[in-house]
């Protein structure tokens, strides 16, 4: 196993967590809801579950009950990932946007990016439901009763969540149900401010009795389609009834003898596989951790696996190539020689066939672990929020295009082009970590620049943590943390990338939580980060 370096040479307020059993997550309270299921005797997959629960209730400027979601789970024995994004409602089409909102300048139909019409099937609940029946331990109402309690008594509001909310405020206000869920005294909450959600304890409750069968085809299905038909929306009880979550075969690429492992497209996770086969083909570990030449180098393998994701992936139903083929080993060697160490890029996709969110960990002392992410999209989402049930709705659909001749574009049933992944570290075979950094288009950046911290320079997860980063724009602008060495950002511009310094690492740059597993033998349990950039923390005992 891998023997890390523990010291930690970035500012932090953050020590690593060392447990047998341990749950790591962006909200102490949603942690604690994950260790109170592995202390009753509940595995991780009872321990994400409840996290999980949790968090759609203390960050809901992250997630909601309305959110999608993706899980990456080693049961002991082999890993399997699940594939609980949304698919777009039976009467979407681009024509259906073109009626309703016009077109643009280019032809194509407009898409809103709030609202009804932003909102694809949510898939978490289902992931839920899945994951338990399949994996559960304790019973499917007990593990999400924490959350519910959570709900109906409140909680004081933390920094950065309050902060966000307040920000949200102005977009979201007039979305039908957002005020009266989430503007108590017409107003976000204030930092320490106590919040109820007592609709959402009352929806959580019904989804435990049920197995999520209330969510989908009971009482709330029925509450979110005639709501969908009273406001506007094509969201039907029909589209609801049928959606189903899709267990999936991760993909995965070999790096410095380790394999990292993601869910498939639709998903951008082989964004950070095609990055790290570039990179693999250059010796990193000979180069200084925060040095420009190690910087650039990253970047760069993050730009050319950009320009082919954002060409290619889709729903894989729908695809013009497959991951095997965006992942070939001569494909990529090819693809590395375009990078220039002297100067930035702007790369083009190659031609393959030639050649908010909220992120959870949780593992127990069986050696059960779990990689799980869910999310709104862009913060609470679509802003529409079911009257009477708690229910905020995603944005998803926000992902598909217009453009008919994308793979991408929107068509009944279809899934969007998603953001959000899961992630898994394996080694010969045996578990090694489940990790992942929320945040957009920031994911894929995320694994890739944590990976290249522990796997080429020994650097332990929390300091890999803690590290700054940088972030690839869509129009391969970079953003860079203001933590970032100014030498090293001074060189990195001089080379001919046109860099931006941020101050808001809650959006810009991610937040990750890692489990990594500490030797074979789980009963020496393993070692849990959280990323400082939002209010999380690693519990275990």
């Amino acid at each position: 196993m891998m023997s890390f370096n523990w010291n930690n040479p970035y500012p932090t307020v953050r020590i690593p967590l060392f447990a047998r059993n341990a749950v790591s997550t962006s909200q102490p309270l949603a942690s604690q809801a994950g260790v109170r299921m592995l202390l009753r005797g509940g595995n991780a997959v009872d321990a994400a579950i409840a996290a999980a629960a949790a968090l759609t209730v203390v960050e809901p400027v992250s997630c909601g009950l309305g959110s999608d979601a993706f899980a990456i789970l080693w049961d002991g024995g082999e890993l399997h990932g699940l594939n609980a994004s949304g698919v777009a409602p039976a009467a979407w089409s681009p024509d259906y946007y073109r009626r309703k909102y016009g077109e643009e300048g280019n032809g194509q139909a407009k898409r809103p990016v709030r609202g009804w019409d932003a909102v694809t099937v949510p898939g978490a609940v289902s992931a839920w439901a899945a994951l338990h029946e399949r994996f559960g331990k304790l019973p499917f109402a007990e593990v999400l009763e924490p959350a519910a309690e959570i709900a109906e008594r409140g909680y004081a509001v933390s920094p950065i969540v309050a902060h966000k909310w307040a920000a949200a405020i102005p977009d979201l206000r007039d979305q039908p149900g957002f005020a009266q869920a989430f503007m108590p005294h017409g107003r976000a909450p204030e930092i320490g401010e106590k919040f109820v959600l007592a609709d959402a304890a009352r929806s959580l409750r019904q989804i435990g009795a049920t197995g999520g069968r209330a969510f989908y085809e009971g009482e709330l299905a029925e509450r979110i389609a005639a709501y969908s038909a009273a406001t506007g929306g094509a969201m039907t009880l029909a589209d609801l009834r049928d959606y189903r979550p899709e267990w999936v075969k991760p993909i995965a690429k070999r790096y410095r003898g380790y394999d990292v492992h993601e869910i498939p497209p639709n998903g951008q996770g082989i964004a950070a596989l095609i990055a790290l086969g570039i990179l693999d083909r250059f010796d990193l570990a000979g180069l200084p951790v925060d040095s420009v030449d190690s910087q650039h180098l990253q970047i760069e393998a993050m730009k050319l696996a950009f320009a082919d994701i954002y060409r290619y992936v889709s729903d894989p139903r729908s695809m013009e190539v497959t991951p095997q083929e965006m992942l070939s080993d001569a494909y990529l060697a090819e693809r590395a020689k375009l990078i220039d160490m002297g100067r930035a890029k702007h790369f083009d996709f190659g031609m393959p066939r030639a050649g908010g969110t909220v992120y959870l960990s949780a593992a127990d002392e069986s050696g059960m672990m779990i990689s799980f992410i869910q999310s709104n999209y862009m913060g609470f989402g679509s802003g529409v929020v079911v009257p009477g049930t708690g229910i905020s709705l995603q944005n998803r659909g926000y992902g598909f295009s217009m453009d008919p001749a994308s793979p991408n574009v929107v068509a009944p049933g279809k899934r969007p082009f998603h953001t959000i992944i899961p992630a898994f570290l394996t080694r010969d075979g045996a578990p090694v970590m489940s990790f992942g950094v929320m945040g957009g288009d920031m994911q894929p950046q995320g694994h890739l620049q944590t990976l290249v911290r522990m796997l080429d320079y020994q650097q332990q997860p929390q300091a890999a943590c803690d590290a700054p980063r940088w972030k690839v724009n869509r129009d391969f602008t970079l953003d860079v943390e203001a933590t970032l060495d100014a030498g090293t950002a001074a060189a990195l511009q001089a080379r001919g990338h046109q860099i931006k310094s941020i101050d808001d690492p809650y959006m810009d740059f991610g937040s990750g939580q890692f489990i990594w597993r500490l030797s074979d033998d789980p009963d020496q349990g393993y070692v849990a980060a959280s990323d400082s950039r939002r209010d999380g923390h690693a519990a275990g005992f």
